[in-house]
């Protein structure tokens, strides 16, 4: 079984602004932080900058 069929299609593709704003407006509390995970969420770290990089929207965590 490919990661395709385990995966709706956007856990792969990914989501555009669009689409990420939209959910992040669903939030009661728009003053909270927002942090960053690629391991379900056991390490997160916040997001220090928001840039475009190579056609995409990059999240990025600018600690040394």
């Amino acid at each position: 079984m490919s990661a395709g069929d385990k995966n709706p299609s956007w856990v792969i593709r990914g989501k555009s602004i669009k689409q990420l704003i939209k959910e992040l407006q669903t939030f009661e509390n728009q003053d909270l932080l927002v942090e960053i995970s690629i391991d379900g969420g056991a390490t997160r770290k916040p997001i220090s900058l928001v840039k475009k990089s190579g056609g995409v929207c990059l999240l990025v965590n600018s600690e040394a």
